[in-house]
């Protein structure tokens, strides 16, 4: 199906061929939607045609969309048109492998540097139960921003046959794709033999492309077509010293990976990935030639004459604590402080963690030695957050899509432990024990080798607590550290608990997590709005000793979970992030496009929670003070001023059909009072545990939905009964009335991840999926014939939505524009036409993190 500029494929528009092969044409396209620059691959019109391989096509591409790895190129979308089928992928600048290649042999530290990442690559798909089966330079991409994998799982090896007198017809060259075969060259001895082939076909062909990067050498040659599979079958690859500083253990894994027989391979890429990013030491520089060899030794002469000086200084004068910033990767910025996200500095003072975002809202964690430049993703981490190191700084724990887990920084080991349905904090005794916070339940127990996670703290609830979160092992462990927040925000303290259960003793006021140090004795916390203190923490008995000391000032914090961004090492080495998650916003409407239109107000320091009025003149929304409290004010759109509302603590406001009343939860429970802030409030439903998100009123003002890991339904009149409408194992949320009230929708982690569902009301008839790449917090259009949510990425999409007597009919999908700053929530207006969202000021996460290296010679003796 040939096009030409200009030609169109539903939304996107051709601007020039890119290149073609057995599976399909490629173009550069433009996304008229989103203006951005796309490859799309058409398929042949001989596949088009069959119907088999199309939803195979399919299939495939939603299998490879799932994967959320940097080096595997992202797939955007997929469809057809005129009954040819289509895929759109990311545009990529840059050059294949196999064009660098032949310009000759890549240096080997590079060439070691490109193989790690397109062996974590596969190892990701594998994991995820997709075979590439068309592994070769062609199909690696070399970009500003690393390597990047095409084509998985779109070349599906099938039995060969025995070719025919016209190869031609089976293979268009030995360099040229084949349609369903795969490229000779690449193609393990199994494929030839009529065999199955697996993820060990694979790591075939990538000893096959490490061989050709090094040597500039296919592995196997031939004249012919018979005589390169025989080549294949039954010789060896010359020997890999083409380069005098090739190193034995490289031509050892080269050559496990080209074993004939499969048993004999790796039997994981795992396996290939440990092996190259911890080969033996034998391993010298790539290229090691004589300006390295003196760069070495001036280095080392530098290093002991400045450790000869040091010695010569010690004891005349004081260390002095050593400052530095850490920028995020290229083309990533650190992820917004919340349930995502989070940093730690391991215990040995060497290395640090943290959870980094892309462009397309790929949340990973990742590790950073302090003297490296660069910083490494640990593959399988995608939504991690709160990590947290092992004492022997060489595992970390995280949670991550409603699991705690942990896995080793070598590489490899990741383990799901246990349920953790939201990133609290953790910390990990000498012990081999793990503790930590799982949103409302208090702080739970297991051993870090895994088996049942056992309850240590009981919130009292009673007695106005509401969450123990952030807990820190102290020396020896058997106390911890941990916050406790209160209903009443100036009552939330540090507290020192212990394993055995007994009631923990509170240390002081905070609203914030604390750590201590044990290198200087000191607990640090943070107060106000960002500053970090220090103060002496004495722990027989527990007591605070001296003064409180200032230590750093605009610590990012986030006043609604008690999180602020900073750890301590053992050492005495400080790791802390910059900007505060309470910063101020904007109220700024959008077009469907994204263009902004108008802003509104002035800004406030919300939680981009806001909620607009029945006839579209009002936002309520919750805005916070430094003592950790929120407050509702309703923002007059016409005459741009705010009033406030609550004078006693108020979050996630919903209006009544009226416009006459807010609904809305604080540690109370949930709450009614006048949208014009006049008259009491009223209780409603007193606190059940835990934090009660209301989320959307009835159109007839009957019923209130609200709940946090479940969809609960409240009364508003009468005895107002409370009772569950949607309670799973699953995390359900976000649920909102259709405009006719028979319908609900919400977001539910049914499926591994959030996507958007519509169910029936009262009685929950029929269950229709509507998002099919992710989504969360649903909106409605005023006439429910339109229904918008955000990706994970942070793009606002629209489905048109057909309600019906007997069902709901879901039609087009398509995106609309991303949300600034990386946020997810936003309030449509009753047309459709236009968005409401808040917008901070600036992006905080693009700051630098900073580190200081013996922070506590500052305090003194």
């Amino acid at each position: 199906m040939p096009l030409s500029a200009g030609d169109k494929l539903g939304p996107y528009e051709i601007v020039s061929p890119i290149g073609e092969g057995g599976m399909g044409e490629v173009y550069k396209a433009r996304d008229t939607r989103l203006e951005r620059s796309v490859a799309i691959k058409v398929l042949p019109e001989h596949i088009a045609k069959r119907e088999d391989l199309r939803a195979r096509f399919e299939r495939e591409a939603r299998a490879v969309a799932s994967l959320n790895h940097p080096n595997i190129c992202v797939v955007h979308d997929i469809g057809s048109q005129d009954g040819h089928g289509y895929m759109v992928m990311e545009y990529m600048e840059g050059e294949t492998l196999g064009a660098r290649i032949a310009k000759g042999p890549l240096p080997l530290d590079q060439a070691l540097k490109f193989a790690v990442q397109i062996a974590d690559a596969l190892d990701r798909a594998h994991r995820a139960g997709v075979t590439h089966r068309d592994v070769k330079p062609a199909n690696i991409m070399l970009t500003r921003d690393g390597v990047k994998v095409l084509d998985f799982g779109l070349a599906k090896s099938s039995a060969i046959q025995k070719p025919g007198p016209d190869d031609a017809t089976i293979v268009a060259g030995l360099t040229t794709e084949g349609t369903i075969l795969g490229t000779p060259q690449y193609m393990a001895p199994e494929q030839f033999e009529g065999k199955e082939a697996d993820a060990r076909a694979d790591i075939w062909a990538f000893g096959a492309v490490l061989y050709e990067m090094v040597t500039g050498q296919k592995a196997f040659q031939g004249k012919n077509y018979s005589s390169l599979i025989a080549s294949i079958l039954a010789a060896e690859p010359p020997p890999m010293s083409v380069e005098p500083f090739t190193p034995a253990w490289l031509e050892r894994l080269v050559r496990r990976c080209l074993a004939k027989d499969p048993e004999d391979r790796y039997q994981s890429m795992r396996d290939v990935v440990l092996d190259l990013r911890t080969p033996p030491q034998e391993m010298v520089a790539a290229k090691a030639n004589g300006w390295r060899w003196i760069a070495a030794v001036a280095v080392l002469l530098i290093t002991i004459i400045l450790g000869w000086g040091a010695l010569l200084r010690k004891g005349s004068e004081p260390s002095m604590p050593a400052k530095f910033a850490i920028d995020p990767p290229p083309g990533t910025h650190f992820t917004q402080i919340g349930n995502i996200g989070g940093s730690a500095i391991s215990p040995d003072g060497r290395t640090l963690a943290f959870v980094s975002t892309t462009a397309k809202g790929v949340s990973l964690l990742h590790i950073r030695p302090l003297g490296s430049l660069d910083a490494q993703v640990l593959a399988g981490t995608e939504e991690a957050g709160s990590p947290f190191w092992s004492p022997d700084s060489k595992s970390i724990g995280f949670v991550a899509t409603g699991k705690l887990k942990r896995i080793e920084v070598a590489g490899g080991g990741l383990v799901t432990l246990c349920d953790a349905s939201a990133a609290r904090g953790g910390t990990w005794s000498e012990n081999g024990q793990i503790l930590f916070a799982d949103r409302a339940l208090g702080l739970q127990r297991i051993a870090a080798s895994g088996g049942p996670a056992v309850p240590v703290t009981k919130v009292n609830r009673a007695a106005g607590e509401r969450q123990h979160y952030y807990p820190q092992f102290l020396p020896g462990g058997k106390q911890y550290l941990y916050l406790v927040l209160w209903a009443e925000a100036d009552k939330n303290s540090l507290s020192i608990g212990t394993l055995d259960g007994k009631p923990g003793i509170k240390v002081m006021e905070t609203g914030y997590k604390a750590a201590y140090d044990q290198s200087s004795g000191q607990v640090l916390y943070v107060q106000g709005s960002g500053t970090l203190m220090a103060r002496k923490l004495e722990l027989g008995p527990p007591r605070l000793s001296g003064d409180p000391v200032a230590v750093a000032e605009g610590v990012g914090v986030s006043v609604a979970t008690g999180y602020a961004e900073y750890s301590v090492s053992g050492n005495g080495t400080l790791l802390y992030g910059r900007g505060n998650s309470g910063q101020k916003a904007q109220h700024v409407w959008r077009d469907r496009s994204g263009k902004q239109l108008e802003a509104v107000g002035r800004p406030v320091a919300t939680e981009f929670r806001q909620s607009v009025s029945p006839e579209g003149g009002r936002v309520a929304y919750a805005t916070s003070s430094s003592a950790g409290n929120y407050d509702l004010w309703v923002l007059d759109l016409g005459r741009r001023v705010s009033t406030r509302i609550t004078f006693d603590g108020g979050r996630f406001p919903q209006w009544s059909p009226d416009g006459k009343q807010l609904y809305y939860w604080n540690g109370k429970g949930i709450l009614r009072k006048a949208a014009d802030g006049s008259g009491a409030e009223e209780l409603l439903l007193a606190k059940s545990g835990g934090t009660d998100f209301t989320s959307s009123v009835s159109p007839d003002g009957k019923v209130l939905l609200y709940g946090l890991n479940d969809i609960n339904v409240l009364g508003l009149s009468g005895e107002r009964k409370a009772e569950a409408y949607l309670e799973t194992k699953y995390t359900e949320g976000g649920a909102v009335f259709s405009p006719d009230g028979r319908w609900v929708a919400y977001h539910s982690d049914e499926s591994g991840r959030r996507e958007i569902y519509l169910q029936g009301y009262p009685e929950r008839r029929g269950k229709w999926l509507v998002s099919s790449e992710g989504g969360e917090w649903p909106q409605w259009r005023g006439d429910g014939k339109e229904l918008y949510w955000s990706k994970g990425d942070g793009v606002v999409m629209a489905a048109s939505i057909s309600l019906q007597a007997v069902g709901v009919q879901v039609g087009r999908v398509e995106a609309l524009f991303q949300i600034a700053g990386g946020g997810n929530y936003f309030r449509p207006a009753l047309d459709g036409k236009r968005f409401l969202m808040a917008e901070q000021e600036s992006d905080q996460s693009e700051l630098p993190m900073v580190v200081v290296q013996n922070w506590a010679a500052r305090l003194g003796k």
